[in-house]
């Protein structure tokens, strides 16, 4: 434990590894006193045994009751239990316990732990690498009253430690202002020249204390956490230093190019059914994961089924900063067939977790079997739906005529009820085309049967043709090539009549569609039989099947696109936590206000300061106003502003003091402040005369 103890503290990158060894060590010691403590008491009986030939191999007898023995084992036991008595008696230990192996172990393991303090404490004897050392500019000013006046900063030092992610190493800033990965974690190191209290770190609106580094005297540190860049100063003994810029670089998402194919691609009849999708990867600091996703559309109309498949980038194990890769669309593998298509698209994450998705693509294989030359012959034809009534209409039909059945004659009931027996077989015949069964000629309607003579006429026609058509030579009838164009379109007419073939419906429906029409048929008898009341049942199931068929037979079309997170209503709702409920914000660029007292009343005073006027310090007010705007333009452009904003803080110090301010300071920070004045909006201006050629052309056009 010792040693484990000294690893973890000594060797920080390797604490993980010491935990998991510790837990190790914990099971097996548990292991060990569990086998320790459930040992049975017969195994102990047989050892003492062994140990020990005055008991007689009769130590169990002692662990049984003295009832379940004879009088030989009873006299036995006795013996035993005495012959134990004076064993103990005489001897300290029983049983020895095996010590040397343990004490070799524990010996081996203080050595260790020995000789790991005795390393550390020898690397920490040793002299750390001189690191560049920094002199921070600290504006003169006249010290604060109770304060050391000699107290101040000697040096600097700055340490960046950038995020493991990025795979940057420890680096130390060679200059005050620096530039540094988004998360690094940066550590100031001052020495002073005398204890004057801690020095603070003013980064914007935060304050960090130095600490003091032990053992090394006159010694302080701190540090922070840059996500975003900022100005930042030391202050020290009543004295301020200048401002200096920590630009933080953010972490960009992944970058995705996707070279091939295009973003519509149309695999043609005999072409191979296969896409290569070529991808170009890019991130600052690595790549490490990236994704094919692709979703298969089949089907159409309101039956198109769609499927989502993922599949792994692969060349991503040493996390790359690029990889170009390639994968493979096999059309077939995913289900496609003819007129199938399929959307993909290509995501991306870096190592701090950041994903990128490129735009949607579309590979769709052509359909060979559909026919667009019908469209145009059919352009003129208005095709207008036929007429027929609904079961919910034939209900309420029904019951109308059973509500008003005692205000209507004995005949205008039965006319009535055969009139709605009429509309439930047109409906039911209609709903037959479904399951093959339009075995009538119309519907409403039968074709009037042809005089006898005229059917012995057509039957002598029809005879004579197929007899004549056994000669090679006779002329063929008029019957003969109706009967044999059917026989060339029997290959490709769709029959109706086979209600196993006429339709591509599931078994579970087509059993409710038969079941719909055998109550349909069933209503329709008690109509035709003037029985409504008793047809009225049939009819309310025939309308509830037709349902269940209606809900059954809904196509469910999945949305290809952004699935939004599951709110926990359980966790969230009616809580009153506002976390992350706040309205959305639109941010815009907005133009400077036309006018800028602040910076007005600095240029006024700072052409004062050039002219070499005499300046009052109630003045220097005047310039720390001016110099918040000019702040925040150098957290924007530090190296255009921060300059400027120097010489800013040193002219309002030395005004302040009442000393002469310095004419080259105000020079310089003229032209930052100018440009954060917005442009003067464009003046009307004279249009320019005409030149000789002009004014003899407008002398023309007056004539």
């Amino acid at each position: 434990m010792l040693l484990l103890i000294l690893a973890a503290y000594y060797i920080p990158q390797a604490r993980m590894l010491v935990a998991g060894a510790a837990g190790l060590g914990l099971l097996v010691l548990a292991w060990q006193l569990r086998r320790i403590w459930q040992r049975p008491l017969s195994a102990i009986a047989r050892r003492l045994d062994r140990r020990f030939p005055t008991l007689e191999d009769s130590t169990g007898l002692v662990l049984r009751p003295p009832a379940d023995l004879n009088l030989l084992e009873q006299l036995q036991q006795q013996r035993t239990a005495a012959r134990l008595t004076e064993i103990q008696t005489a001897s300290a230990v029983v049983l020895p316990v095996a010590y040397r192996r343990a004490a070799l172990l524990t010996g081996v393991l203080v050595l260790l732990a020995t000789g790991l303090w005795l390393w550390s404490s020898r690397l920490e004897d040793k002299p750390a690498p001189a690191a560049p050392v920094l002199a921070l500019h600290f504006p003169a000013a006249q010290a604060r009253p109770g304060l050391v006046a000699s107290a101040k900063i000697l040096a600097t030092q700055i340490q960046a430690s950038p995020p493991a992610y990025t795979h940057r190493p420890r680096f130390t800033a060679a200059a005050p202002s620096f530039t540094c990965p988004q998360g690094t974690r940066v550590q100031w190191t001052v020495r002073v020249s005398r204890p004057a209290g801690s020095p603070r770190l003013e980064i914007g609106r935060q304050r960090i204390v130095f600490r003091p580094i032990p053992g090394r005297s006159g010694e302080f540190s701190a540090a922070h956490t840059f996500t975003a860049s900022a100005l930042y100063r030391i202050r020290f003994a009543g004295q301020v230093s200048d401002d200096y810029a920590v630009e933080v670089l953010p972490d960009r998402a992944p970058v995705i190019q996707i070279r091939s194919p295009r973003p519509y691609t149309l695999v043609e009849f005999g072409q191979k059914p296969t896409v290569a999708i070529r991808v170009m990867l890019s991130d600052d600091y690595g790549l490490s994961r990236a994704q094919v996703v692709a979703t298969v559309a089949q089907g159409q109309g309101e039956a198109v089924k769609f499927q989502e498949t993922v599949a792994e980038l692969t060349g991503l194990s040493g996390q790359p900063a690029q990889l170009s890769a390639t994968h493979l669309l096999n059309l077939p593998a995913l289900g496609l067939t003819y007129g199938d298509e399929v959307y993909f698209y290509v995501r991306a994450w870096d190592n701090a977790r950041h994903s990128t998705r490129s735009d949607t693509y579309l590979v769709q294989w052509e359909d060979t079997t559909v026919n667009d030359s019908g469209t145009d012959m059919a352009m003129g034809v208005n095709v207008m739906p036929a007429y027929f009534r609904s079961q919910r209409q034939v209900i309420m039909d029904t019951e109308k005529l059973l509500a008003g059945r005692r205000q209507l004659t004995p005949t205008l009931f039965a006319d009535r009820a055969n009139a709605l027996g009429h509309d439930q077989k047109v409906l039911r015949l209609r709903y037959g085309k479904f399951l093959g069964e339009e075995f009538e000629q119309g519907i409403g309607q039968s074709s009037p049967r042809p005089p006898v003579a005229e059917a012995d006429e057509a039957a002598e026609e029809a005879g004579h043709a197929a007899g004549e058509a056994d000669h090679d030579h006779a002329e063929p009838a008029a019957g003969a090539g109706t009967v044999a164009v059917e026989q060339l379109m029997e290959p490709y007419v769709h029959r109706h009549e086979d209600a196993e073939t006429a339709d591509f419906l599931e078994p579970a429906v087509k059993a409710k569609l038969r079941g719909v029409l055998s109550q349909m048929w069933e209503a329709e008898l008690r109509l035709r039989t003037t029985r409504p009341a008793e047809a009225l049942p049939y009819e309310y199931r025939a309308l509830r099947l037709l349902k269940q068929v209606q809900q059954q037979t809904r196509a469910y079309v999945k949305k290809s696109g952004f699935d939004s997170p599951v709110i926990p209503e359980a966790t969230v709702r009616l809580t009153g936590e506002l976390d992350g409920a706040a309205a959305p914000r639109r941010q815009q660029q907005v133009a400077a206000p036309p006018s800028q007292p602040t910076v007005h009343a600095a240029l006024e005073l700072l052409e004062a300061v050039g002219r070499g006027q005499t300046v009052v310090p109630g003045k220097a007010v005047v310039l720390e106003r001016a110099g918040q705007n000019l702040a925040q333009a150098a957290l924007r452009s530090p190296g255009r502003y921060l300059a400027a904003m120097r010489d800013l803080r040193q002219l309002t110090t030395e005004i302040r003091t009442g000393r002469p301010p310095c004419r080259s300071c105000a020079a310089a920070v003229v032209p930052a402040l100018t440009d954060l004045l917005p442009p003067p909006p464009p003046q009307p201006a004279r249009p320019a005369s005409p030149d000789r050629l002009g004014r003899r052309y407008f002398q023309e056009l007056s004539r």
